[in-house]
C-alpha cells in the first residue's frame, strides 16, 4: 500500500492553542508521521515604529529573533518525540496574512493550527488569526479548537 506523502505548514503562536493542535496531531497517525514532510511556523507582529526607531535595529531584530525561537524550540522538541524533523521559520508581520502566504509560497498540501473559538460576532469585531487565513489562504487549513 503507497502512504501518500503531505507537505504540512504548522502555523504556532506558542499559545494553549498550538499545544491543543499538537495534542490533536498525536492522536491522528495519518496527521503526525515521519512520511509527512513539516514546516514549523510563526508570525512575530511588529514592533511599533517609535520604538524601533528609539532602540535600533539590531535589538529589534535580536529581540524577534528570540521571541521565535521561544515559540518554535518546544514544537520542535515535541515533534522530535515523534520522530519528525521538521525545518522551521518565523517572519515578522501581520499572522494571518503572513501564513497564508507562506501556505502558498511553500506549495503546502495542509495548514494545520489551533484556534481561539471565538463567535461569530467576536470575529466580525475583531477578526482573529485563524479568520484572515481562511480569508486569504488557497491551501485547506484544519482548525482545531
Amino acid at each position: 500500500m503507497k502512504v501518500n506523502t503531505m507537505k504540512v505548514l504548522l502555523a504556532v503562536d506558542g499559545s494553549a492553542y498550538s499545544k491543543k493542535m499538537l495534542a490533536y496531531l498525536s492522536t491522528h497517525e495519518s496527521l503526525l508521521n515521519a512520511s509527512n514532510e513539516y514546516h514549523v511556523f510563526t508570525a512575530q507582529p511588529a514592533l511599533p515604529p517609535r520604538a524601533r526607531a528609539a532602540v535600533g535595529k539590531e535589538i529589534v531584530d535580536n529581540y524577534h529573533t528570540e521571541e521565535a525561537e521561544k515559540v518554535l524550540a518546544p514544537i520542535h522538541k515535541f515533534l522530535l518525540r515523534h520522530g519528525i524533523n521538521a525545518s522551521g521559520s518565523w517572519k515578522v508581520g501581520p499572522a494571518g496574512a503572513s501564513i497564508a502566504k507562506m501556505a502558498e509560497d511553500g506549495k503546502f498540501d495542509l495548514v494545520v493550527m489551533g484556534s481561539h473559538g471565538h463567535s461569530a460576532l467576536a470575529n466580525l469585531v475583531m477578526g482573529s488569526v485563524a479568520t484572515q487565513v481562511l480569508a486569504h489562504c488557497k491551501v485547506p487549513v484544519l482548525l482545531v479548537r
